[in-house]
């Protein structure tokens, strides 16, 4: 499985070749500490690249869920609703926030490898 990071500090696992799951990395959610509350898109919700699409808010602040890629809202992890501190406890894993089918899958190439997701959050 292939994973892309983007600036913004989301994460995105190419799934089958047109779906991705995106949640946040585990530099991102040490910057914000212990989530209390997740607000997540519907099922269905055209999402587009750079554009808000969930709010994430933390015992030390408030932040948005950057769309890392472009597509429909296929899955949400309805999980986070009542529990948001799994995006804490495992961001890679049980904490993923959606499931996007891509509208263009070429938006993959402007993200990050590991290595470059690397040497960007050490600069």
């Amino acid at each position: 499985m292939i994973t892309k990071y983007s600036t913004d500090h989301e994460w995105v696992k190419l799934k089958e070749e047109d779906e991705v799951i995106i949640g946040i990395t585990d530099f991102a959610q040490e910057q914000l500490g212990d989530l209390v509350y997740v607000e997540l898109p519907s099922i269905g919700d055209e999402v587009t690249c750079g554009d808000n699409i969930s709010v994430i808010e933390s015992v030390k602040a408030a932040s948005d869920l950057i769309a890392p890629v472009s597509g429909e809202v296929v899955d949400v992890n309805s999980k986070l609703e009542d529990e948001p501190e799994l995006a804490s406890e495992d961001p890679m894993g049980e904490g993923w926030f959606i499931k996007v089918k891509l509208s263009d899958i070429s938006e993959l190439d402007d993200l990050m490898d590991e290595s470059a997701y690397q040497t960007f959050i050490e600069s």
